[in-house]
């Protein structure tokens, strides 16, 4: 009697656990599926859990990808400029997320971030949020502060932007001559630099007064003006020109 009361335990935890397996995406109706419901419905209709899930393919034995999506992204606090964050050693760490998952969900992030939004056409700068607009694509979401160069032609139209350096957390070295070497060989004729705070912190340093005055002094010799200097954070930006800093 014991023996076939085990036997029946047995093959019952054996049929749960192949029910467990079996109900992944495939066994959902055909409607419910993110890859299926994007062909059907169009992609605005997916959840940011079920386009998560197409990048990664798959799960884990006891979860299914949409379900190991919506646990990654409530790690963040379902923000995905956090997720944006995340490298691949911190996605590793969910069960189910291996290398080749982890650098999907990054490198879908980083386009994301790389493309313009189509509200921010003109390239032409005449106030500091333009030049704010043109780049926080680049700027936002690095952990590490990155130096760059705007530099516009005599209609005010940016020709080309240029990352100067980039360095760790709390700043980066940055070289005047290798600005007005970029600005002479590009024919600027005048220059808007600006920098991040990862902090968030929108007050400018001493070091960011001092290398300010010192390429607006450059720039009067080198007779390419010195507009404006940005620090940009994700919550905004302080413009020296605005706050009568020059």
């Amino acid at each position: 009697m014991r023996s076939l009361f085990y036997c029946f335990f047995a093959t019952f935890k054996k049929n749960m656990e192949e029910y467990k397996q079996s109900f992944g995406i495939k066994s959902w109706a055909e409607e419910d599926r993110p890859r299926e419901k994007l062909l059907d419905k169009g992609r605005q209709v997916l959840t940011e859990a079920e386009l998560i899930a197409i990048l990664i393919g798959s799960g884990s034995k006891n979860e299914t990808a949409v379900e190991l999506s919506k646990r990654i992204l409530q790690s963040v606090g379902n923000n995905l400029n956090e997720l944006g964050k995340l490298s691949v050693q911190d996605l590793n760490k969910f069960k189910g997320i291996g290398d080749a998952k982890a650098i999907s969900i990054i490198a879908a992030l980083e386009l994301g971030r790389r493309r313009k939004p189509d509200t921010v056409k003109r390239e032409k700068i005449i106030t500091s949020k333009d030049a704010f607009e043109i780049m926080k694509p680049s700027m936002m979401d690095l952990p590490h502060e990155e130096f760059w160069l705007l530099m516009l032609n005599r209609a005010n139209l940016v020709t080309k932007k240029e990352l100067i350096s980039r360095g760790g957390v709390s700043g980066t070295v940055v070289d005047t001559k290798i600005i007005f070497k970029a600005a002479i060989e590009n024919y600027a004729s005048s220059i808007i630099i600006c920098h991040n705070h990862p902090s968030g912190n929108l007050k400018p340093s001493e070091a960011d007064l001092k290398i300010t005055k010192n390429i607006k002094d450059a720039g009067k010799i080198m007779e390419i003006p010195l507009l404006d200097h940005l620090i940009i954070t994700e919550n905004g930006f302080f413009s020296f020109a605005d706050e009568g800093l020059f």
